[in-house]
């Protein structure tokens, strides 16, 4: 059996789903690129390659999210293993890195601390410690399965060294250490929004990444509390928001003292960051 051969059988198990799904799949599972699938099309399968990617699109049919049924996402041409113990990362949030990246070069500070709050899947911290003129990052996150993902996924990309991992809530495992950049991409779906979540969210990812309280600012509220005593003087604050709450947590900001305070548009025009800096 080919490749090509495979991924016929995985356009049908699939169903009404387009050739371009199962291309997306075979992509995951190999670790390729999106081309993967037309290059690789008569090569030989290896064995494993195919149980996979067959797992994979009875799982996809079945309604779970592509990155689940794989077990991979890619982020920033990293390929990331996930699962349902963490959120999937999403494009909107390599632009929040892209601009962590362009900070990092303008700064006076040379190679600055990076706490990365929430981290997840480990999608940030990792992307910032490959691809960002920084010394280290601290990356925190209240669930330990979430850490358990992230760090073998730090190590898996070689970025194991450069992160250091640490449980607690939000800015809380940081203790004394003062940072130079603060990033995060907290919960920020309402309580009451939760239910009206499409299926394929709200019935596989975690609650706890996604559900920022009754208002959605709860999350916001503490990073932007606690991050005025743990960034360095002039240390960047970077936030991913909901565009529903973009004027709220600009707002949060700047009562807390933060100057420099600006929402940022993602790349489909919404309101998607706020950047802010300690004085």
């Amino acid at each position: 059996m080919t490749v090509g051969d495979a991924l016929e059988l995985a356009r049908r198990t699939l169903g009404s789903a387009s050739r371009r799904e199962a291309d997306e799949l075979y992509a995951a599972v190999v670790c390729g690129t999106a081309s993967s699938a037309f290059l690789d099309r008569d090569q030989p399968l290896a064995a494993a390659v195919g149980e996979r990617l067959m797992l994979a699109a009875e799982r996809h049919a079945a309604g779970w999210p592509q990155q689940y049924a794989t077990g991979r996402a890619n982020f920033r041409g990293h390929w990331l293993a996930v699962d349902q113990r963490v959120l999937i990362p999403r494009p909107e949030t390599e632009g929040l890195v892209e601009l962590i990246v362009e900070a990092s070069k303008r700064r006076s500070v040379e190679a600055p601390i990076v706490a990365d709050i929430g981290t997840g899947s480990g999608a940030i911290a990792i992307a910032l410690a490959l691809e960002a003129n920084v010394s280290g990052v601290i990356a925190t996150d209240i669930s330990a399965d979430a850490l358990n993902v992230a760090l073998e996924n730090a190590a898996r990309l070689g970025a194991k060294e450069r992160i250091g991992f640490r449980r607690g809530s939000f800015l809380e495992p940081l203790l004394d250490d003062r940072v130079d950049i603060v990033v995060s991409n907290p919960p920020y779906i309402a309580t009451a929004e939760w239910e009206a979540l499409e299926a394929s969210v709200r019935d596989y990812e975690p609650r706890l990444a996604l559900d920022g309280g009754a208002d959605g600012m709860g999350p916001y509220r503490a990073i932007v509390g606690q991050s005025v005593a743990a960034l360095n003087p002039g240390g960047l604050l970077a936030l991913e928001v909901d565009e529903r709450r973009a004027s709220q947590t600009a707002a949060l900001a700047t009562a807390a003292g933060f100057r420099d305070v600006e929402v940022k548009n993602d790349l489909a025009g919404r309101a998607r960051y706020m950047v802010a800096y300690r004085p």
